[in-house]
């Protein structure tokens, strides 16, 4: 949002005692008028509102790469899921993408929807939103029918876009579609066919998820900033890095104070933080098929927690303080880490 600063001239009259009323007012209606005719940069992406709880916590939990009608463990991984959730009475699950495989859905009607989700995560603790992002595997498929609005009239619970914002006031998470960044989906998809019918023209799209990323990070008065893509910036295990992601959107993390960013696509729960950058880079994609057997990372005072099986993560944030927690698929905690920050005591006054 644009603040203005209006600084009013108040004129005397011939006489030099009294105010020009009228020449008054038609300078404020003047600049009123320009100020409306001003485009107002506010970031486009849509938001998604969702209270904080009344002490101002929120609570959530994390999981990617899971769509597998309950096989290689998913099932195990939903349970204690649930059983976590109620212990933290969790406001939402973040899904870091790859929500349905091999290839996405094939129509809104896919009964791999409801085999994947509705009829796996049935816990009482996660009958509560689902904030989802799109993973490689989900372009391989119906990518419009993944997003359908049709799909929470069949389970309420769901929401999936391509780049939106979920604002719960102490925490804003940004949701970043990361698969049309990878050059080589578009270069050497590997035999793979995917749905790129809403993301042509590629330049134009990146650069307005780009764009968009940028302002609405820049106009956040949330204390914690979260992004949430579905390919790491940083990882050890068997995809590594995504340059594209390291040189196109890290800095525009990095400028804007981002605390957070989460990802799935490898099949394994990391944390890493390096001195190079003030970003903890945490992978939560062990939601189903997991023990790729590889790990490649040179530098390991930057490797704060690797595990190549199935799990998930917590994070509970308050308006000072932030814990998240790694566990596996028996609900055991294999790492945590916590923060802390001061509130932000600027004084905002919008127009």
């Amino acid at each position: 949002m644009l603040l203005f600063h209006i600084k009013l001239v108040v004129q005397k009259n011939r006489m030099g005692s009294t105010f020009n009323i009228g020449g008054t007012v038609m300078t404020l209606l003047l600049c009123f008028l320009l100020l409306s005719m001003v485009p107002k940069l506010e970031a486009e992406l849509t938001t998604v509102e969702h209270a904080p709880n009344p002490d101002g916590s929120i609570s959530f939990l994390v999981i990617g790469d899971w769509g597998r009608r309950g096989l290689y463990n998913q099932s195990q991984v939903a349970l204690q899921m649930g059983r976590i959730g109620e212990n933290m009475d969790i406001d939402f699950v973040v899904s870091t993408g790859d929500n349905i495989y091999d290839s996405g859905m094939k129509s809104i009607d896919d009964p791999a929807f409801q085999l994947s989700f509705t009829n796996i995560y049935t816990s009482p603790s996660l009958q509560k939103p689902w904030y989802s992002v799109l993973g490689n595997h989900d372009y391989r498929g119906d990518v419009e029918a993944q997003l359908s609005p049709v799909l929470k009239s069949i389970d309420s619970r769901w929401t999936c876009m391509r780049s939106f914002i979920v604002d719960a006031e102490i925490v804003e998470l940004f949701f970043v579609d990361t698969t049309p960044f990878v050059d080589a989906y578009f270069l050497n998809p590997d035999g793979q066919t995917y749905d790129w019918s809403g993301v042509s023209p590629r330049e134009s799209y990146l650069q307005t998820i780009l764009t968009e990323l940028e302002m609405g990070l820049r106009e956040s008065r949330a204390n914690w900033k979260i992004v949430v893509g579905h390919h790491a910036i940083k990882s050890a295990s068997i995809h590594g890095n995504t340059k594209e992601l390291e040189s196109l959107l890290l800095p525009i993390l990095e400028a804007n104070k981002v605390d957070l960013y989460m990802n799935g696509h490898d099949h394994c729960l990391q944390h890493i933080s390096t001195s190079q950058s003030p970003i903890q880079f945490l992978t939560s994609g062990g939601g189903s098929k997991a023990w790729r057997g590889y790990y490649n990372w040179t530098t390991p005072e930057d490797m704060k927690f690797f595990y190549d099986g199935q799990g998930f993560m917590s994070v509970k944030i308050t308006r000072t303080e932030m814990g998240i927690a790694f566990y596996d698929v028996s609900g055991k905690i294999l790492h945590k880490w916590d923060t802390s920050k001061m509130l932000d005591t600027d004084f905002y006054f919008p127009l």
